[in-house]
């Protein structure tokens, strides 16, 4: 053998990789780059021109155009964006219409706050001009936004969106609110609604959530009426009590007082009726001793829930008390009591009115007394209750938009429940004190409990009874469209459960449950910036007379046309009226409506603006696909359900898919408060848009998603080892042609077993991105590449592919299947790693018109696949984990450097040693210059896995000398014509 300075360098003679593909990606700097070169061909606009595949729709749910964006938005667009790309991969035409929500309060309450800054009063300003400003608004707004989710490498018709003030928008909306009057569904009545003091305007239930907030307790006695002589009450049909019912009120329960429990102090003034349970249990209490402050006396009766009496009496103070008897539900329907301010100096009678003790099936006794405080005019149940009795004409109108009591409501007059700010105002104290004063009040509190806030203002709101316009979702709709029920109601119900795929499944019961049980949609806000009302009413008519609302399809048309030239202001311009109501009415006969809508009907209407009237909507105007988060069950998911069904007659989407919320990585919500919270912006700017990506790839979007700096850096370590992989791929693909290629049936075993591998994970990539299962699709992906790929194969083939012969079958086979990998990998991966997928493409494919993203996956191959193979792979990574697990020992011991010193013996059963492929394959597999392989009974102290049972091993060191070119151990290096290399390299050297 040469000695060791006549021996030649090999190292320019080894195959190794070669790529200028960097390991740091620099992603923050690079990515601006591809969204240029992707806009510069035009992407999206050629995809489009793919002919023969079936459309596939995902209709986007409009973010509002007021601000930039946070984590949460950056969720929903990455998400809808993988399911886009992924299923234009598959096969389909991909189609997606980013839009926006341009009306409603958040835009007005932004100029109105300018205006105020600037001494300008909304109200002096043309209702033109300011519908101007918002448009302006929104418009800047829109730009922005765009150009924040482009950079996330969202793909879509950018250049096209839809926005709800477009003019053809504004017109269809119209038409669709139109179609609601004409099928009879809207009608106008006067109710309780959620209202805004702060922004002066009705809130539908979508725009409401709950919050925790401290209220006022009160426990109010009210005194029997009958005992002064007061007129007999009357019963649920309208008629006279009769005498033997009064006659079961005996002289103790004529002088006892009715105890009502209530968060909500400044609906007692409305206060009409008393509710109990027939499914309670009652009794009459009489205090014995009270503590020396206490609003009540020892000798007072009082009735409450037996349940709830000794809690109630203790809140009055009452140490002491009794329990007379029971009183039955007959005796509680009997009785009549007064207003607990009746008779007071200055009331003027106001409250001289019969307080009805009614049963209410609303009526627990969870808490409180057993007794609930009736405010038709402010309560949901408490309306219901005065309805299904024909009680309407006692409703109140005690409060007004500011949630002010009336000039002629007494004592309270301008007293304000909460004041523009949202803070209490002085109606809650004035009517405690007043209570006081009369008398009426036993004990009072402080309670912190869940309370309706607005959406958007986060002030509380309350319950006020106003004018307001409905749509009826229970009246049957006047249109024939019947094969799915003949009421919104029933048609919405039928959808969700017949023609509707839920993701998660969990959806469809949260959407069900909530339409099954809502009221009539409120339809009407007291705005300005949003599409009208277009309907007229006929002057000093009721809105239950039937010509109360003009229904005339030429009307209609004509408003429909305008709205389509001018947009909706030319509802507001001069002689509006009158040109809309044409020759055929007199324009002094009709009143006309300047409600906006809902701007949930806006957005809920996008499926007849978008999806039925583009020429890249759908054929029946509905969608594949709406995704949005979980609170769209009670907003878009449900708005579109409502009005589609009122319209359509069904469902506008085929498939709902919901996400999660983003929260930090403690678990807790993100607030600027405690801040905690990560723009997007921030995000890309430290790691690139395709870590924000691949986080929510990571991510199970069905729950919620914790992000934050570690959980960041985590992403990041995952995306190296990916990249990784992919440098390798494209490092030993440099040079390869098809001439090179090798058929899968005459490849190596390993390169066969690699391509069963990737078989059976194409089938499961395209099931994954089928059902949206993106965390599913990567972790499947990532573990194939860095483990079986990185950490093995690759591992394996190092040797093959740097020291084989260039024509070495072997060799040719790894290069082919690489090249298979890559492809795979690439398309793969492009729905989540736009553009760190884009530059692996470029890097092997580069072109002006050359993008992965004009890729389809590659096609499956079911002819790859081998279970025999698979069973083989493996017990043969089993086996090397083992011989890897001896070399380990061997190494940190010193008695080697490298495995290739080694030449271990294995001792398993013949069936495992079968598996193995014969000593010289499984030597490459594990990396040694030799392997031997015995069936003999292992000796006392080899190595061995607890989890790879009938396995062990007993380390030999390899014989021979060290191959200069390949590093191998082997008995013939030197024995061949260039010096100090085996014959395997020898043969390579030529």
């Amino acid at each position: 053998m040469s000695s060791e300075t006549e021996t030649p360098d090999y190292k320019d003679t080894l195959f190794l990789p070669k790529t200028d593909f960097p390991m740091r990606a620099g992603l923050p700097k690079r990515e601006p780059g591809w969204l240029e070169r992707w806009q510069q061909i035009g992407i999206y606009d050629r995809l489009r021109e793919k002919e023969g595949r079936a459309p596939f729709t995902l209709h986007d749910g409009p973010p509002y155009a007021n601000g930039h964006l946070h984590i949460g938005h950056a969720l929903n667009k990455v998400l809808k964006d993988m399911v886009v790309r992924s299923q234009q991969m598959t096969g389909k035409d991909a189609r997606y219409i980013p839009g926006w929500d341009c009306h409603g309060l958040p835009i007005e309450w932004k100029i109105e706050e300018q205006y105020r800054a600037k001494g300008k009063n909304k109200d002096e300003v043309p209702v033109i001009d300011f519908r101007q400003e918002c448009r302006s608004f929104a418009e800047n707004w829109i730009g922005i936004q765009r150009d924040e989710f482009k950079r996330l490498g969202v793909t879509g018709k950018w250049e096209k969106p839809y926005l709800t003030m477009d003019f053809h928008a504004e017109r269809v909306i119209a038409e669709e609110f139109m179609t609601f009057l004409m099928t009879g569904t809207l009608y106008q009545g006067s109710k309780p609604v959620m209202w805004s003091p702060v922004e002066k305007t009705a809130l539908a239930e979508a725009e409401v959530e709950y919050h925790d907030h401290k209220s006022h307790t009160i426990w109010v006695a009210f005194k029997p009426r009958r005992a002064e002589g007061a007129p007999v009450p009357v019963d649920a049909e309208g008629g006279d009590f009769d005498t033997a019912n009064q006659a079961i009120l005996d002289e103790e329960l004529g002088r006892a007082r009715i105890v009502i429990w209530t968060t909500t102090p400044w609906t007692i003034p409305s206060n009409k009726a008393v509710a109990f349970s027939k499914a309670i249990e009652y009794g009459l209490y009489r205090v014995t001793a009270t503590q020396e402050e206490s609003w009540t006396a020892a000798g007072e009766l009082y009735v409450f829930a037996d349940k709830l009496a000794g809690d109630a009496l203790e809140k009055a103070r009452v140490t002491e008390y009794e329990r007379v008897r029971s009183v039955s539900a007959d005796e509680l329907g009997g009785m009549v009591l007064s207003h607990p301010f009746a008779g007071m100096d200055g009331a003027d009678g106001f409250w001289d009115y019969d307080v009805p003790v009614i049963d209410g099936d609303h009526v627990t006794d969870d808490a409180g007394t057993g007794f609930v405080h009736t405010a038709p005019s402010h309560g949901q149940e408490d309306y219901e209750a005065f309805v299904a009795r024909n009680w309407i004409d006692r409703m109140t109108h005690n409060v007004g938009e500011e949630s002010e009591f009336l000039p002629h409501v007494p004592f309270f007059a301008g007293l304000q429940v909460f004041d523009r700010k949202g803070k209490e105002g002085k109606a809650n104290r004035a009517v405690i004190e007043k209570l006081v004063e009369a008398g009426g009040i036993i004990a009072r509190g402080q309670v912190k409990h869940s309370y309706p806030h607005s959406w958007r203002s986060k002030a509380p709101v309350i319950y006020r009874n106003t004018p307001q316009w409905f749509a009826a979702i229970d009246r049957p709709v006047g249109d024939g469209q019947d094969t799915y029920g003949t009421t919104i109601r029933e048609r919405a119900l039928t959808s969700i459960d017949q023609l509707v795929t839920w993701t998660p499944k969990t959806g469809r019961n949260r959407l069900h449950s909530m339409i099954e049980a809502r009221p009539d949609w409120v339809l009407s806000r007291q705005r300005a910036w949003g599409v009208p009302l277009t309907c007229f009413t006929r002057k000093g008519a009721l809105p239950t007379d039937p010509d109360f609302l003009l229904r005339d399809p030429d009307v209609n048309a004509r408003i429909a046309a305008a709205f389509e030239a001018e947009g909706a202001d030319a509802w507001y311009r001069d002689g509006a009226k009158e040109r809309f109501l044409g020759n055929g009415y007199n324009a002094d006969e009709w009143d006309q409506v300047f409600d906006i809508l809902d701007v949930w009907f806006d957005s809920g209407s996008t499926h007849a603006f978008v999806l039925r009237d583009r020429e890249d909507g759908t054929e029946d105007g509905i969608a594949d696909l709406y995704l949005e988060g979980t609170d769209q069950h009670r907003g878009w998911f449900h708005s579109s359900m409502l009005q589609a069904c009122g319209t359509k007659g069904r469902a506008p989407y085929r498939g709902v898919l919901t996400h999660g919320f983003t929260l930090d990585e403690k678990g807790m919500k993100m607030s600027k408060s405690l801040g905690n919270t990560i723009a997007p912006e921030q995000v890309i700017k430290q790691y690139g848009a395709d870590i924000l990506r691949l986080w929510v790839a990571q991510s199970d979007y069905t729950a919620d998603l914790r992000i934050g700096p570690e959980i960041l850096k985590g992403t990041a370590d995952s995306y190296r080892r990916l990249r990784n992989t992919m440098r390798f791929l494209l490092g030993n693909l440099h040079g390869f042609t098809e001439a090179e290629r090798v058929a899968p049936a005459e490849m190596t075993e390993l390169e066969r077993m690699i391509l069963d591998r990737v078989a059976e994970l194409d089938e499961q990539v395209r099931e994954g991105y089928g059902r949206f299962d993106f965390s599913g699709v990567f972790n499947k992906v990532f573990t194939f590449a860095t483990v079986t790929l990185s950490a093995v194969y690759f591992d394996i083939r190092k040797d093959v592919l740097y020291c084989d012969a260039p024509d070495s079958l072997r060799r040719r086979s790894a290069r082919t299947v690489l090249d298979i990998l890559f492809h795979r990998l690439t398309a793969w991966l492009a729905p989540i790693l736009v553009f760190t997928m884009e530059e692996v493409w470029l890097e092997r494919f580069p072109g002006e018109d050359s993008s992965i993203h004009l890729q389809d996956f590659p096609a499956p191959c079911p002819d790859w696949k081998d279970t025999g193979l698979r069973a083989r792979w493996e017990m043969l990574r089993n086996v090397r984990r083992t011989v890897t697990g001896s070399l380990e020992l061997q190494r940190r011991e010193k008695v080697i450097g490298s495995s290739l010193e080694a030449a271990p013996v294995v001792h398993a059963d013949a069936g495992t040693i079968a598996a193995l492929g014969g000593a010289e394959f499984f030597a490459d597999a594990c990396i040694t210059s030799g392997m031997t392989l015995s069936t003999d009974p292992a000796p006392a102290g080899a190595f061995t896995l607890p989890e790879v049972p009938g396995v062990a091993v007993v380390f030999a060191k390899a014989e021979g000398e060290k191959c200069d070119r390949c590093w191998k151990v082997l008995p013939d290096v030197g024995s061949h014509a260039h010096p100090g290399v085996c014959g395997r390299c020898a043969e390579a050297l030529g």
